[in-house]
């Protein structure tokens, strides 16, 4: 599966605990979403488009109205990434 370097930048931090919570507009649709990481920092880098394309590949997904976290496709999909310290 071709995943796309936001997408896997998103990917690894739901991997390592993080959450994607969803905000909806007074029509019903999704129009803001902002990714936490597991400590709790906002990661800039996640917007609607790369939000859209990880729930339309599922490798996202959300358990009643829960925010969104990494599928086990999405566990299967990410690639390693090595620790650069």
């Amino acid at each position: 599966m071709n995943i796309s370097r936001g997408e896997q930048r998103v990917l690894h931090v739901l991997a390592k605990g993080g959450y994607i919570r969803h905000y909806f507009a007074p029509n019903g649709r999704i129009h803001l979403v902002e990714c936490y990481t597991h400590d709790g920092l906002v990661l800039a880098d996640c917007d609607l488009a790369i939000f859209a394309r990880l729930r339309r590949k599922r490798l996202i997904e959300s358990f009643e109205s829960s925010p969104y976290r990494i599928s086990r496709l999405g566990r299967q999909a990410v690639r390693p990434q090595l620790d650069n310290r």
